[in-house]
């Protein structure tokens, strides 16, 4: 049976769209919004009416009657806790990602726009792997101060859309799989894959420094500078990520800009690549622990993933552990679409969202 399903992926200055038919993309496109269009809006989610009619407006010019689509998924905003998976969006969805997110973020448009416009032609419309994904063993939630418990906010759309690919080119069930995943992207997370879960993590700021974000400090030098008057809250958290890491450096947070300046020996850009494929290495053998070394795949993705230099680098450090996988780029569009394929060939059972699952 043919499935028709369309993908949408709200970014903070973007809303990237895609059409699928099964596992076959037929076209996608990124609808760029303005900082005088966005600046309109006192909160995100008044971004609603603006972000579906520039969708519906795609969907027109591509010649795509609404009657056709079979289901709508869009990226999942940041709720609280939820398990990985798709989850149908459903009242209590929209009015937790409307009223209380658990911060603002352009993704939370993502179930509202799929539900609103899949609601009239009584299709569903889901959400699958937000950022949000919980599924921590408990010992993993110990941070060393009851305060700080360790949470999961991480890559998890794209590392796990990885890991299912992973598996499928292994020959392997995912749940009988175990993988160690690295999304190498503006920000770095990585994930313990064992028994179909993700058991462990290292969010971006517990791991590697990235082009954007510091990664793991020492904390108490960073408390002592957090109190020293020199920088305000907003101004440490916007170090801490968005103006750290690379940038900091090397006032660049691309990846080919680098390679470039490595080509004309610059030894600090030399410095710079190479600790960042150390710490990406470090971080990989840190969580290599957790599985006590026995992984069928380390998986390196993300947009750096792009990079032969760099997994070159990660690889030589942790090929002794497992056999590395490259599958680079971001994937939101596909692993979406996909996601929501297995749901409608009775692959997978969407949850229904209710607050504390």
């Amino acid at each position: 049976m043919m499935y028709h399903i369309l993908a949408i992926n709200p970014g903070s200055t973007s809303t990237k769209i895609a059409l699928y038919e099964n596992e076959q993309e037929r076209w996608k496109e990124s609808l760029e919004h303005s900082h005088q269009e966005l600046t309109q809006y006192e909160r995100i989610s008044d971004q609603y009416a603006m972000r579906k009619a520039s969708i519906l407006s795609v969907l027109e010019k591509h010649h795509v009657p609404l009657t056709t689509l079979s289901a709508i998924v869009g990226r999942g905003g940041l709720l609280p806790p939820v398990q990985s998976g798709a989850y149908e969006v459903n009242d209590a969805m929209v009015h937790r990602l409307r009223t209380n997110p658990v911060a603002e973020h352009a993704s939370n448009l993502g179930a509202i726009i799929a539900r609103e416009i899949a609601r009239p032609l009584g299709i569903p419309a889901y959400i699958y792997d937000p950022v949000s994904v919980d599924e921590l063993h408990d010992v993993a939630r110990i941070s060393g101060w009851p305060e700080l418990p360790r949470k999961s906010l991480i890559h998890a759309l794209n590392m796990r859309a990885a890991a299912l690919k992973t598996a499928r080119a292994l020959d392997k069930p995912y749940a009988e799989s175990r993988f160690i995943v690295a999304h190498l992207g503006g920000g770095i997370t990585m994930s313990v894959h064992q028994h179909g879960k993700m058991i462990d993590i290292l969010s971006d700021d517990e791991g590697p420094f990235s082009p954007e974000r510091t990664g793991r400090v020492p904390c108490i030098a960073l408390a002592r500078l957090c109190f020293s008057g020199k920088y305000t809250e907003q101004e440490i958290i916007k170090t801490l990520r968005g103006k750290g890491g690379l940038v900091a450096y090397l006032n660049t947070n691309k990846v080919t800009d680098i390679e470039t300046m490595i080509r004309e020996h610059d030894q600090e850009a030399i410095l710079l690549f190479d600790a960042l494929a150390y710490q990406i290495a470090k971080g990989i053998g840190e969580l290599a622990t957790v599985l006590c070394g026995r992984i069928d795949r380390i998986v390196l993705t993300g947009g750096m993933a792009q990079s032969t230099r760099l997994t070159n680098l990660v690889k030589e450090r942790v090929k002794f552990l497992a056999p590395v996988e490259i599958l680079p780029g971001e994937n939101e569009l596909e692993a979406l679409a996909l996601g929501a394929l297995r749901v409608l060939r009775g692959e997978e059972q969407a949850y229904q969202y209710r607050e504390g699952f």
